[in-house]
């Protein structure tokens, strides 16, 4: 995977139901085409929702200047690039492809329509005239784990992966350090669901990690499920995306929120402007492209230690794949007095001490 290269924001940081047939404009305005295809419902409470506040962020600053268009559930795969064409085709000029699953379609498409600007979302891949860009979710998951250090007390954490790509393994990785970082003794299990949106999943997933221990629920699926089975069962968690508290006021701890309004409203100009080009960016809490929700169902300390977390993140005092870091088998992954660099952050393959549980091959 390519070394990723950080852009700050100017002005500042799944498995699918079947793919829909009808495209829906979101304002009645004419002028500049933004279209928007999600790998999930707009109301999955999650990612895609957070994506749709993006957009609808855009119709709110730019008004009659713009005129926006999303496609929702769409499956990763050749449907993708069927939907991302007719985007192109509808007269979109900027196209943002909102999962990692959308990439070669993305690429393909782009080929074919030189003329539109197109940004993809957690992907690698870039053209002239596709860039893309991300948000430091494994800094939100590093905050989570320091809290969840302080609020387990069976010290086991139960996490639900998505999708087996470095996204998804470095944000368990920086869990398990920040957990750690408070309990060394804590522990990670972890299941897979191979899918991004899935409820039924998310949802037998949390009850059989809860059933094997586990007291706190973390996750990087889209949907509010896993919460609210906390709720049900009596234990805590965290939201993802986006902030989840009305899906689970008594469980949720808080959520790593992904902000892409600036990013969306800024790029929108960019291209109107005609002063668009393909970069890429990958933001984090220093840029604000991730917040944490306000926290909740916790102790002042764990409170006062997660906020500390965060500013120590932000100003860059806290680095959190700093050695000495070892994987499971205990082989020396990161030496003492040396960090990750981006790229090798980006191109994460392995899983730290204290994780019970396989990366899918």
């Amino acid at each position: 995977m390519k070394r990723r290269t950080f852009n700050k924001l100017l002005g500042a940081g799944l498995l699918a139901g079947a793919a829909p047939t009808i495209i829906r404009s979101a304002a009645a305005a004419d002028p500049f085409g933004v279209g928007f295809i999600y790998v999930g419902p707009v109301e999955d409470f999650g990612w895609t929702h957070a994506h749709d506040v993006g957009r609808k962020a855009i119709e709110e600053e730019l008004g009659a200047a713009v005129k926006t268009t999303y496609v929702e559930s769409v499956k990763e795969g050749p449907d993708a690039e069927r939907v991302i064409a007719e985007l192109a085709n509808k007269g979109n000029k900027l196209i943002f492809t909102t999962s990692f699953g959308f990439m070669n379609p993305t690429l393909k498409v782009a080929k074919r329509f030189p003329d539109v600007k197109f940004e993809h979302a957690t992907g690698y891949k870039r053209d002239a005239n596709v860039s893309t860009y991300n948000i430091r979710f494994y800094e939100g998951r590093y905050v989570q784990g320091v809290i969840a250090g302080h609020m387990s007390k069976s010290g086991i954490v139960g996490y639900i992966g998505s999708v087996p790509i470095p996204e998804v393994v470095m944000g368990m990785n920086a869990f398990i350090l920040g957990m750690r970082s408070v309990n060394p003794n804590a522990r990670m299990k972890i299941v897979w669901v191979n899918a991004w949106y899935d409820p039924g999943k998310e949802g037998d997933s949390a009850k059989a990690l809860i059933d094997q221990g586990a007291d706190v629920i973390a996750q990087h699926t889209d949907s509010g499920a896993p919460l609210q089975v906390c709720e049900q069962r009596g234990v805590v968690g965290f939201g993802q995306a986006s902030d989840m508290i009305s899906l689970a006021p008594k469980a949720q701890l808080t959520a790593s929120v992904d902000f892409w309004k600036p990013y969306y409203v800024q790029r929108t100009k960019d291209a109107i402007a005609g002063t668009w080009t393909s970069t890429d960016t990958w933001g984090g809490l220093a840029s604000g492209m991730l917040v944490m929700a306000p926290y909740a169902n916790m102790t002042d300390e764990a409170s006062a230690a997660g906020k500390a977390t965060e500013a120590d993140i932000a100003s860059g005092k806290t680095v959190i794949f700093q050695g000495p870091i070892k994987d499971q088998s205990g082989a020396e992954k990161v030496p003492a007095g040396t960090a990750l660099d981006d790229g090798a952050i980006a191109g994460m393959n392995w899983l730290a001490d204290g994780i019970d549980g396989q990366i899918p091959s």
